[in-house]
């Protein structure tokens, strides 16, 4: 009764969220500080300073003269700085990991020289983009030079972790096969041929779900596309058994087992996947 009458607003934000990584190869360690300039006055929680003293950073955790110097810094394609700066001299990286902004400008400061270098105009091309500028030949006394980034997201691990992923789940699910007595050599080659034209299927799907869409999609996607693949596989086995065997297949057993072979597949995938983090 008292929530009914004194009801609040409540707020809340659900993860991930996409990220922009850019990588600085041959980055010296002479101080420095990295931004990502947006064309937008605001990204999630960062905006652009309003001028107001209310929206000016805490000083305690906060170096204003680095601040300041990125709140004067006037970027020729009109480009906003955020209020978010990242120490670039440790970490050789921006990593920018909570709604980015895109299309953005990357853009350094070394205080010593009071030198800002800027990049082009980039935007992110994934969930979770990654970029890598080679800092070697950069001279920060000159104010000319120009940022160039490349896009840097790893396509051949994904490669690599996709086929042993469904090298994985298939010989999983014919081992299973020989548990439930389906080993004789016409019912192995429709168990391999048909868990191979699904697992690429749904391996490929899942893939370009975790590109796009982050981690909580491609969970969700899973779960579906697993169901999926169950009635699907189901079906084929349903049909396909009794035209190849000389004996005669109970049903239950043929979805039994095909339940059971996609519940081995998932729950070893997710195990090595965990054991081997390079093919998750």
């Amino acid at each position: 009764m008292i929530c009914l009458l004194f009801p609040i607003d409540a707020s809340a934000d659900t993860g991930p969220k996409p990220s922009i990584v850019i990588q600085f190869k041959n980055m010296g360690d002479e101080l420095c500080y990295g931004t990502l300039l947006s064309k937008d006055k605001t990204t999630g929680p960062y905006s652009a300073w309003d001028g107001s003293e209310k929206d000016m950073p805490d000083a305690v955790y906060t170096d204003m003269d680095i601040w300041r110097a990125f709140v004067d810094y006037e970027d020729a394609d009109g480009y906003y700085f955020l209020q978010k700066t990242f120490p670039c001299s440790e970490d050789k990286a921006i990593e920018w990991t909570y709604l980015p902004p895109s299309p953005f400008k990357i853009l350094l400061y070394y205080p010593g020289t009071n030198t800002f270098i800027s990049s082009g105009i980039y935007e992110k091309y994934a969930f979770d983009s990654y970029f890598s500028v080679d800092m070697n030949g950069i001279n920060i006394a000159n104010v000319t030079p120009v940022l160039i980034a490349e896009e840097s997201y790893s396509y051949a691990r994904e490669l690599f972790s996709l086929s042993v992923r469904i090298v994985v789940t298939i010989l999983l699910e014919v081992c299973v096969a020989f548990l439930f007595g389906f080993g004789r050599k016409n019912l192995l080659i429709w168990i391999f041929s048909v868990n191979t034209l699904t697992q690429i299927l749904l391996n490929l799907t899942l893939n370009f779900t975790f590109h796009e869409k982050g981690s909580l999609s491609f969970i969700a996607s899973y779960l579906l596309l697993e169901c999926l693949v169950f009635v699907i596989e189901s079906a084929l086995y349903l049909v396909l058994f009794p035209k190849t065997s000389s004996c005669i297949i109970p049903q239950w057993k043929i979805i039994l087992y095909t339940f059971t072979a996609n519940a081995v597949s998932f729950g070893g995938g997710m195990m090595i996947a965990r054991l081997i983090p390079i093919i998750a």
